[in-house]
C-alpha cells in the first residue's frame, strides 16, 4: 500500500513539473484572443463583439 501511494505522489510531482513548463505556441494562442472581450477569435475575421459595435 505504501508503495502505491509513493508511486502516485511521484507521478503527481512529475505532472506538476511538466505543467509549469511553457509549451511552444503559447504566445501565438494568447495573441488569438480579442483585445476587447478576451474571447478566442476563430478564423481571420473580426470578433463578434467588434461587429456589433460597428452596426
Amino acid at each position: 500500500m505504501v508503495k502505491a501511494v509513493t508511486f502516485f505522489l511521484i507521478a503527481i510531482i512529475i505532472l506538476a513539473i511538466f505543467g509549469r513548463l511553457r509549451f511552444p505556441g503559447q504566445a501565438r494562442l494568447a495573441s488569438r484572443k480579442c483585445p476587447h472581450c478576451g474571447r478566442f477569435r476563430i478564423g481571420r475575421g473580426p470578433c463578434d463583439c467588434t461587429k456589433s459595435r460597428k452596426g
